[in-house]
This record gives C-alpha cells, structure tokens and sequence, in this order.
C-alpha cells in the first residue's frame, strides 16, 4: 500500500486545498475507512494547525503529544476519523472529528468534560463463550456485557475511562440522527419511524420531514437532541 497520495485525488470528504502541494500522506489501514478519516500528521499539521510542517507534526507525535480517544497516537499515519476525539494537552485543545453539512470532514472543539466520552454506533453483535454479548463498535471498540440490552444501529456513550457505558440512545422514533453517508450527508434530522424489510434490501429509515434514507447512513446523536456539540451550519 503506498504511503501517499495525491492531493487531486484524494477523498472528496478531506478539507484540504488541493493544489497547495503534489502529495499527502495517506491514512495506514485501521477501524476507519479512507473517507472517514486522515491520517494523523495531516489532521494535526492541516486541520489542527498546531504545526506548519510534516516533520514538526511528526515530532510531536512522536512525543506523545497528540492523544485521540485517550491514547497517545505513536504512528504519525494512524487513522483519525469520525467521532474520534483529538486532544493535545500542551496547547489545551480538545476537538471531535464531525462532518459538515456539505459532507467535509471538521473539527469541532470541545470542552475538556465532553473529550473523556465518544458516541459509538453499535456495528454488529456476537455471542462469545460463556454466553456473554460481545458488542463490535464503529471505531473499533468492542465491549462485553452479560446482558442482551441493545440492538444494533443504536448508539452508546462511552468513556475512554474503563470503556463504562454512560448513556444509550436508540434508533427509535424522536430520536436526533446525524446522516453519515448518501446525497444528504451532514444532515441532522429527527427519526419518524424505522421501516423492517423482509429480505435482502435494507431496512429504512423514515425522518419527520418526509425524507428517508438506509439504516447504514443513520448515526444516531441523541434520544430527542443532539448530545455533543454540532458544527456550525455552512454558508
């Protein structure tokens, strides 16, 4: 797999100037894919603006200085994607990966109370040994609970902490959803019902503005509004 890629060509989600220079560096393979995310000097030296070079971004991580999700990144090519939470103690910046209302990848910035939590769409389930309930997480968390209380599409709040699930929204009707993906991604809408369908095609999801769109592109942020900081709406 290459290192970089050209600017030109990269995903249509990174905000990024594209002729600026010839190449970027290119995300390594990880819990994200390559429109969700970038690769961790990008998003510090392009986005964060903690640094005006490569090699600058590079050093500070490689001084444990930039924290995503409550872990030092060691890799300057680690995937940051969606949801994840950027920190960088030194400067006092906390930030969470978002997308705009035009589909872009954003950093919003976030208290130091709202950077100890991540929402964490619930991806798939699987029964483990012993009979517990292995949840498998966007971002690639996975936790292990002795109960079968979720179902898969909703959203939990957990902590960087000890993994503790401090809340749990449901992708029900009145729920507040961010649209992740499709021709209305960035949108925030609220959620009129969720429709079953028998077979193959994927289940829909029905929004109270009349609009509808697949389970897959729906990440729920809250049981009746939004639980984190948005960003701010596009001109």
């Amino acid at each position: 797999m290459s290192d970089h890629m050209k600017r030109l060509a990269a995903p249509r989600t990174w905000p990024l100037k594209r002729k600026v220079s010839v190449w970027v560096t290119k995300q390594s393979a990880g819990a994200h894919s390559i429109e969700d995310s970038m690769s961790a000097v990008t998003v510090l030296r392009d986005m964060v603006g903690a640094c005006d070079t490569a090699r600058e971004a590079k050093r500070i991580i490689g001084n444990r200085e930039m924290i995503v999700d409550g872990k030092p990144v060691k890799n300057p090519k680690a995937p940051v994607g969606f949801m994840d939470v950027i920190s960088i103690p030194k400067m006092n910046l906390n930030y969470r990966m978002l997308i705009t209302d035009k589909g872009k990848l954003t950093l919003v910035e976030i208290d130091a109370d709202e950077a100890s939590w991540e929402l964490c769409r619930i991806e798939d389930k699987t029964v483990i040994k012993g009979g517990k309930i292995q949840l498998n997480l966007s971002g690639g968390r996975n936790i292990l609970l002795d109960k079968n209380d979720y179902k898969c599409g909703d959203t939990l709040k957990v902590s960087f902490d000890g993994q503790k699930i401090l809340d749990h929204y449901p992708l029900a009707g009145g729920s507040t959803v961010l649209i992740k993906e499709g021709s209305h991604s960035g949108d925030i809408k609220t959620v009129k019902d969720v429709e079953i369908v028998r077979g193959a095609a994927p289940n829909l999801v029905l929004f109270t503005d009349g609009t509808e769109t697949v389970m897959r592109n729906c990440f729920v942020i809250g049981s009746d509004k939004p639980a984190l900081k948005l960003p701010e709406a596009s001109e």
